[in-house]
């Protein structure tokens, strides 16, 4: 099942490029935004901003120490540094390959770089997604609550960027998918070192 899912997972993400390759995701990115980005306020724009620090450069490098002081096992924080450097690395390479521009119009914070795949929602599945498994595999205290929190903090990632504007919906869709693809392979492959 795990195979399965991984493997649809990659095929939605190329499914994904290619549509944006041909500038056909504008119906679906319209949709999305307006739904997300629905009545913005300053509140829910300063809410945003502090959600979409924690898959910055400097929110995972807090969160690693934070991991580093609370994790006993040193093994698993270098597994969860690395999994962060694959996915950021991975991320740079797709921005290179496809060199979208971002929605500069829709911007409500300064961003540059591409636009696809989002660095964000990448970030936040990898990395967050890999202390996700990490909690599943040790006895944590608290774990379901724990997950589920990671979880909703991923998901909600991903609505920030699309909300602050600087991210087209099926940025961020394709980041989810490709990243996820990552995790379910990088998982597999790390399991037993862990």
């Amino acid at each position: 099942m795990k195979k399965f899912i991984t493997v649809l997972c990659f095929a939605a993400f190329i499914i994904t490029a290619l549509l944006v390759l041909n500038n056909m995701t504008s119906g679906f990115d319209s949709t999305i935004y307006g739904l997300v980005a629905y009545h913005p306020s300053s509140l829910k724009t300063n809410i945003f901003k502090i959600i979409t620090f924690f898959a910055s450069e400097y929110g995972v490098l807090i969160v690693t120490i934070l991991c580093f002081i609370l994790i006993k096992n040193k093994r698993c924080v270098f597994f969860i540094v690395l999994s962060a450097l694959i996915t950021a690395l991975l991320n740079y390479l797709l921005k290179v390959i496809f060199m979208r521009d971002r929605p500069f119009e829709l911007m409500l914070i300064s961003e540059s770089g591409y636009s696809f795949p989002s660095g964000h929602a990448m970030l936040s599945m990898g990395f967050y997604g890999f202390i996700i498994f990490i909690i599943r595999k040790f006895d944590v205290r608290y774990k379901n609550l724990w997950s589920v929190l990671l979880g909703i903090l991923i998901v909600l990632i991903g609505f920030s960027r699309i909300y602050l504007g600087v991210h087209y919906p099926s940025d961020v869709l394709a980041g989810y998918l490709i990243s996820f693809v990552i995790l379910m392979i990088y998982t597999s492959v790390v399991d037993k070192y862990v």
